[in-house]
């Protein structure tokens, strides 16, 4: 066992990015349970290690489980454990993480993936630290503290019935919400150079060369909406293809091909009608927002011409970068506008990242 603490490692030096760091730093000494909330590739794995090895828990078990990566019964059983017999191919006592974590930190990663039935059991973990193995009828008690992460909206979610309000309460002692990498414009070439060093020495290159400046270009508009973990994928895949060069060229989508295979018929039907009976929220806020921008915003009162319009400019342009991902060449597509149009604009307002 180490006599220090691995804490992982952080980078970068945007606003949000150190505040959201200064965030964990205060609530990581606590015993109280934490929720952390992000898109997909933003690193809650990583603050949720940082919340571990910060906490005086640092020495004791850090354990981890997907919660979308099992089926209830199978997740029911990894987190409780289960006595011989309990189920079918049960053939011996097993403890479940919660119990193999006691004195440590659990990280249940992907929380809103389980079921209302493993959600009681979770928060009377919480709220009383006992339970029982599947199948057994002693109760154990455990001081676990737990952490959980999800990158859906838990209190929309609740609402609808679909995941527990009263447990959404008890993990939202402190909630960290992480920002997405398109809002850390300063981190993006940081990061990027870290991952690339370190993917030459992986190679046993001598030095990294660099990237060229249409690739830094490129690198600064794209809209990553796979987050860090799209930009390590991305600057890696650039170094091993260019060894010992500058990077002249990115290849942001790797399934790119003129014989790229696709779905048949019948799959295509199946994919299109789970998409449609399935709206996501972010379907719905697209439209919302293709409404907004279609919107004169009279109100049939007396208004100051000139500032109406610059007011209705503005609105449009973040409205119109929010929905392209704040890629701002198809931004400036969208709004039938040169790149160099729409660059303008952002400079005159003052909406340039």
């Amino acid at each position: 066992m180490s006599s220090e603490p691995q804490l992982p490692r952080m980078i970068g030096e945007s606003a949000c990015f150190l505040e959201m760091q200064e965030h964990v730093s205060r609530v990581a000494p606590l015993h109280k349970p934490v929720l952390i909330v992000g898109e997909r590739g933003t690193g809650k794995e990583l603050i949720a290690s940082r919340l571990h090895y910060l906490s005086s828990r640092w020495q004791n078990n850090y354990l981890k489980i997907n919660c979308a990566a099992l089926n209830e019964s199978l997740l029911d059983a990894q987190l409780f454990g289960h006595e011989s017999g309990a189920f079918t191919g049960a053939s011996g006592q097993r403890k479940g993480v919660f119990e193999r974590a006691h004195g440590g930190t659990l990280f249940l990663d992907e929380l809103a993936n389980t079921s209302l039935a493993v959600q009681e059991k979770i928060l009377r973990v919480i709220e009383y630290g006992e339970f029982e193995r599947l199948g057994g009828s002693q109760t154990i008690q455990v001081d676990v503290r737990l952490i959980a992460a999800t990158n859906e909206d838990l209190p929309a979610l609740g609402r609808a019935g679909k995941f527990r309000e009263d447990l959404i309460d008890r993990l939202a002692f402190d909630v960290i919400t992480l920002p997405p990498l398109r809002e850390r414009a300063e981190d993006i070439m940081v990061l990027a150079e870290h991952y690339a060093v370190l993917m030459a020495k992986e190679l046993d290159h001598e030095l990294f060369a660099g990237f060229s400046d249409e690739v830094q270009e490129q690198l600064l508009e794209h809209a990553w909406p796979g987050n860090v973990r799209e930009l390590k994928n991305v600057v890696e895949r650039a170094v091993y293809q260019h060894p010992g060069m500058v990077v002249e060229s990115l290849v942001f989508n790797p399934f790119a091909s003129p014989w790229r295979p696709k779905l048949s018929p019948a799959r295509q039907m199946e994919c299109a009608e789970e998409e449609k009976n399935r709206p996501s929220e972010a379907a719905q806020t697209e439209k919302s927002d293709e409404s907004t921008l279609t919107a004169a915003g009279w109100t049939g009162k007396p208004m100051d011409f000139r500032q109406h319009l610059q007011d209705y400019e503005i609105d449009l342009l973040r409205k119109a970068m929010e929905h392209c991902q704040f890629n701002q060449r198809k931004t400036a597509e969208f709004l039938n506008l040169s790149y160099h149009q729409l660059r303008g604009y952002l400079r005159k307002y003052d909406l340039l990242p």
